[in-house]
């Protein structure tokens, strides 16, 4: 397993059925047969992207009794939000650079 956070939650997080069992859980503590009951496949299948989300700190795990209840952990994806906010921000500076340069060049054209 990673250490880095954001790279184990863009690891979590690319498989579709990982990010469509965070969506049912962003806003609803639910029991694992819950969120197994909403895919087509086995139950063993649903466990296994349930713990790659655990592991990822995507997930918060609950037990009641015999049952295991899932919430999403909004904290988990701060590290994932903070990379991606650098990357935009990174990449709105390259933008603004090329815009810049552009009209530089533009403007030296016109005087030559």
């Amino acid at each position: 397993m990673t250490t880095d956070p954001a790279d184990a939650a863009l690891k979590a997080l690319a498989e579709p059925r990982r990010r469509a069992i965070l969506q049912l859980v962003a806003h609803d503590e639910l029991a694992a047969g819950e969120i197994a009951a909403a895919f087509d496949v086995s139950r063993t299948a649903v466990s296994q992207h349930l713990t790659v989300l655990k592991e990822a700190g995507l997930l918060h795990e609950r037990r009641e009794a015999t049952r295991r209840l899932y919430r999403a952990r909004p904290e988990g994806l701060a590290e994932l939000r903070d990379l991606l906010e650098d990357l935009w921000d990174s990449a709105l500076d390259t933008a603004r650079r090329l815009v810049e340069a552009d009209r530089d060049t533009a403007a030296r054209e016109e005087i030559a």
